[in-house]
């Protein structure tokens, strides 16, 4: 894929919680399974080889159709970073390159969300129609990331998800 262009979405979120809790629900499978790309009700795979070079994959059941999520493990620095790839094959071969960095608070911690979006190119694009594509696929992964991480919060300080938009 040679014609696309890329965009970056950052988003900051704190929590009540040690660095290691939150970490450990990016890597935990039962964890894992409540809040990434997928709800404990509607998910039928959350696995994952947590090391780098070691991948990961969710598939999610909505709406009668199987949702695959699947990447691999390129930095795993325990409690402080992790930097893996993301992709969902049944939309696109572009894999997006996600990186969380979490920093100890006085009262809990902060954890640095950044996900390098790939957003490819249609024949005969101009300008605008680049520009207004990557302000689609910003904002869209930027709500569904904001979704998720209401539910990443209410798991690592309550231990369970209730909500969902």
């Amino acid at each position: 894929m040679n014609n696309y262009s890329t965009t970056t979405l950052t988003m900051t979120r704190n929590f009540d919680v040690t660095p290691k809790r939150v970490f450990d629900a990016w890597l935990n499978p039962e964890m894992m399974r409540k809040w990434f790309f997928t709800l404990e009700g509607t998910n039928k795979v959350a696995q994952n080889d947590p090391q780098v070079g070691g991948t990961w994959e969710i598939v999610d059941h909505r709406d009668g159709k199987d949702y695959r999520a699947i990447g691999e493990y390129i930095e795993i620095d325990p409690s402080k970073k992790l930097v893996f790839t993301f992709k969902m094959p049944q939309f696109s071969e572009s894999e997006d390159t996600i990186t969380v960095e979490l920093k100890e608070l006085q009262q809990g911690c902060e954890m640095t969300f950044s996900q390098n979006i790939i957003v490819p190119h249609e024949e005969n694009w101009t300008p605008a129609d680049i520009e207004k594509a990557l302000g689609e696929y910003h904002d869209g992964s930027e709500h569904g990331w904001n979704l998720m991480f209401m539910g990443l919060k209410e798991l690592v300080e309550t231990g369970k998800v209730s909500y969902r938009g």
